[in-house]
């Protein structure tokens, strides 16, 4: 097993929140699987650190992005002595549930007087080896990835891995009874709005990047054909947020846009906060409300902590939960409390990501895959995740937009994938086993493997 970091730096800053990021880190993961047989294969992960998104915290972004890194080495030496063998979602499911939260409190223990690595944090850290797993398990069947989530190469159905209370509702089933199959070719491709996005001319500085790509959103809607808008919000500034959802709502109006969905980035206590500017909306512009497909994570990320009632919001719009939803047990709560969907991430682990799938479909919640802005490998995990899952509409891709450059070896074997065409984003180019990466044709330089903790 070997872990890699790979810095990239974004064309445009991309502001989440209170903190605006210029840089980020990749962690990248290679492990070798050997089966019952003796067959060996390799398989490959990767996810972005994201710093701001995980960490919130007036720690600085460089302290806190050693930490994760470091964090990440610690779980490369666990990762290597897990004696454990089976299926991925096996392994995934047994090291997130016995390892991973006590590798978290040793790691915070050991920096006493420092805020603590959040769990989401600490999933993130994880998310690299156990998309590898899941990617070496296909290529050493000879099959993709999605097609192993069945009965016929797993130990075990899906009432294994939740409570006793859900047990009979998924007993005799498996992931793939929960996909769309088969996968759709093409997927509608969300473009992040982002707070610092320039919509008009007049906000131009001359200090934009000059690098062929566009800057203002307009160029973005016309060049790539965009049909989704998602728009990033404050969530603390109510006249802000309202003009900025009427200058996007009129822009897309102009220009062919069929959808908008609001993110207000997980800073809302009251939703009252939310419903005013809905309201607001529907009865001075209708035509700007109605697109509007639905309200993403308005309220803090501890939702055991913040247990605020949304029904008031998911009656007016579906309301989707992304931070709060570290995973299924989460949407069991938030459920109760009026929350209707769930953003789905490959970077909270594969595993993960695919038991939050399955036990959202069986209640009736509405699914959506969103970014964390996914560049090289990560991004072709996330098209796959949003390809089999039935979201709502698409998929969140917006690494092209911050930092386009950062895939281009993977973007020549993956063209469809790196670039959008029409509104949409195309898989046709995925190889036939595991996530279909095939990194063997990517002309991808890797800086010197990480040595573990």
């Amino acid at each position: 097993m070997s872990l890699y970091f790979i810095p990239v730096e974004t064309r445009i800053p991309l502001k989440f929140g209170p903190e605006t990021t210029t840089h980020a880190v990749c962690a990248r993961v290679r492990v070798r699987v050997e089966g019952r047989d003796g067959k060996t294969a390799e398989g490959w992960g990767e996810t972005p650190l994201s710093v701001a998104w995980v960490w919130p915290s007036r720690l600085s972004y460089q302290v806190r992005l050693a930490a994760l890194e470091d964090f990440t080495r610690r779980l490369l030496s666990l990762w290597r002595d897990f004696p454990e063998s089976g299926h991925p979602m096996e392994l995934g499911h047994l090291f997130a549930t016995q390892a991973l939260p006590g590798a978290i409190e040793q790691f915070n223990r050991r920096r006493p007087g420092q805020d603590p690595l959040p769990h989401l944090a600490g999933l993130v850290c994880c998310s690299p080896f156990d998309l590898a797993l899941h990617d070496a398990y296909g290529r050493i069947h000879g099959v993709r990835t999605y097609a192993t989530y069945s009965r016929e190469f797993m130990n075990h159905d899906l009432s294994w891995y939740y409570t006793p209370e859900y047990r009979s509702l998924f007993h005799g089933k498996y992931p793939e009874d929960f996909f769309v199959l088969p996968a759709p070719e093409s997927l509608r491709a969300w473009h992040l709005v982002g707070g610092k996005d320039l919509l008009d001319p007049s906000e131009l500085t001359g200090e934009e990047p000059d690098d062929g790509y566009p800057v203002l959103l307009r160029d973005w809607i016309v060049r790539d054909g965009l049909k989704c808008l998602k728009v990033k919000l404050t969530g603390d500034d109510p006249e802000w947020d309202y003009r900025r959802l009427l200058q996007v709502g009129r822009m897309a109006l102009e220009t062919g846009v069929d959808w908008l969905s609001a993110d207000f980035n997980c800073t809302v206590r009251d939703p009252e906060y939310v419903n005013q500017i809905l309201d607001r909306l529907l009865v001075n512009h209708p035509r700007i409300y109605a697109p509007i497909l639905y309200i993403e994570q308005p309220f803090p990320y501890d939702l055991e902590t913040n247990r605020i009632d949304a029904r008031s919001v998911s009656a007016r719009k579906p309301l989707f939960m992304d931070e709060s939803a570290h995973d299924w047990r989460f949407l069991a709560l938030g459920r109760t409390l009026g929350w209707t969907g769930v953003a789905l991430k490959t970077c909270k682990t594969q595993t993960g990501a695919l038991l939050s799938l399955c036990w959202a479909r069986a209640h009736g919640m509405t699914l959506m895959v969103q970014d964390l802005t996914n560049p090289m490998l990560a991004q072709i995990s996330h098209i796959e995740l949003a390809a089999h899952a039935g979201t709502i509409m698409g998929v969140e891709t917006n690494s092209m937009q911050f930092y386009p450059e950062a895939s281009r070896p993977e973007a020549e074997v993956h063209p469809g994938l790196y670039r959008r065409r029409e509104g949409c984003v195309h898989r046709g180019s995925l190889g036939p086993t595991g996530f279909g990466y095939r990194v063997e044709e990517i002309l991808r330089r890797l800086p010197e493997p990480e040595e573990g903790l």
